[in-house]
């Protein structure tokens, strides 16, 4: 649904800071990341079926990300994971989605693909 992102050219390195996302047609959460150079990091608000959660990761100079996170949720289990998350360009403009595919560690272990999309700030 959309080009892979690219930053504009002579762009040091892609930023996420103060960016917002919540899962792509769901009311989850909307998270609000932070960045400080290649770093990247966020608190998971509750919301959805998540009491609480963070992601500590890095981001490459083309937007993409990698990161390892951890979650509780509402009946109690504690998840935790590893993710590689590539932005992509949304058709007609309005921010952009972010094409996640994931690996999740313990009990339910697995890996998917899921998409974020951009939250304006309001």
């Amino acid at each position: 649904m959309g080009d892979r992102y690219a930053p504009e050219e002579g762009s040091v390195l892609f930023s996420y800071n103060e960016r917002r996302f919540r899962p792509e047609g769901e009311p989850g959460p909307v998270v609000t990341y932070r960045q400080d150079g290649d770093l990247l990091w966020a608190e998971i608000p509750a919301g959805g079926h998540v009491r609480r959660g963070s992601l500590t990761g890095r981001v490459a100079s083309d937007g993409a990300i990698d990161f390892a996170y951890n979650m509780v949720l509402d009946d109690g289990e504690v998840v935790c994971g590893r993710c590689h998350s590539t932005p992509l360009r949304r058709r007609g403009g309005g921010g952009i989605r972010i094409r996640e595919e994931w690996e999740r560690y313990g009990q339910g272990a697995g890996t998917g693909v899921s998409y974020l999309e951009e939250v304006e700030a309001g």
